[in-house]
């Protein structure tokens, strides 16, 4: 990675195996990322950049405006979103191993009462993930019938600077545990966006097409995906443009 200034903007220049580039812009600081092919140089790459300099600043201060949701300490009675939808954490002290039930509106923690803060985040992530792996499973059944593809595996972790991701070499897609907590109109726009990768490797206007025919509705729940309010700022996506 090399670091290059554009005007008083620094840039975060990373080289791949890509035919476009790819610009984005994360938070919580408006950090800027462009990802390029291997064969541009940095003068065409810095010229890229100063072309998208409107574009730049306009996300970064949405990110700078964008709301964020409150720091989460996993204790009783606290706020949490399930698919969309707030629910209130209840955390029951019990002396047997812990476990997680989802009643109406809440969601029960049973946990001994030695358990730490972070513990207990570690055993509620895993709760999420596995819950995206259930509900992603269906989704890109269906998916890859219509779209004519297979997805070898799926990997659902924390991801830092992206929702999903596909490797068409492998066959691999990953998946943001944070999609768990959004609405589930924001997992089905994401199985179709990475698993339309495997058709068309890149952001190709082919690609784009794939997915006006597929998903027509597309760009309002990308919209309303980016809109959202930011769980964690240090590890939530950011705005991306190829």
């Amino acid at each position: 990675m090399q670091v290059v200034s554009v005007g008083d903007l620094t840039v975060d220049v990373i080289w791949k195996d890509i035919k476009n580039l790819h610009l984005s812009v994360h938070p919580p600081t408006g950090r800027i990322r462009i990802a390029a092919p291997h064969t541009l140089g940095l003068d065409a790459i810095r010229a890229f950049a100063i072309s998208r300099l409107r574009w730049i600043r306009k996300n970064q201060q949405k990110l700078v405006a964008q709301p964020r949701e409150a720091v989460r300490d996993y204790i009783d009675r606290e706020s949490h979103y399930v698919w969309g939808e707030r629910v209130l954490l209840r955390v029951i002290h019990h002396d047997g191993p812990p476990s997680i039930q989802q009643a109406h509106r809440s969601l029960l923690i049973y946990a001994p009462s030695q358990m730490s803060r972070d513990e207990r985040h570690a055993f509620v992530e895993g709760w999420y993930r596995e819950r995206l792996r259930q509900a992603a499973a269906p989704i890109i059944e269906r998916w890859e019938k219509q779209l004519g593809v297979t997805a070898k595996r799926l990997f659902v972790q924390r991801m830092k600077t992206k929702w999903g991701s596909c490797q068409p070499d492998s066959g691999n897609i990953r998946l943001n545990t944070e999609l768990a907590r959004k609405p589930p109109e924001c997992l089905e726009y994401v199985v179709l966006h990475e698993l339309a990768h495997l058709r068309e490797r890149t952001h190709t206007d082919a690609f784009y097409r794939l997915l006006d025919s597929y998903l027509p509705q597309w760009r309002d729940i990308q919209r309303l995906l980016n809109n959202l309010p930011l769980s964690d700022t240090s590890r939530s996506p950011g705005r991306s443009s190829s």
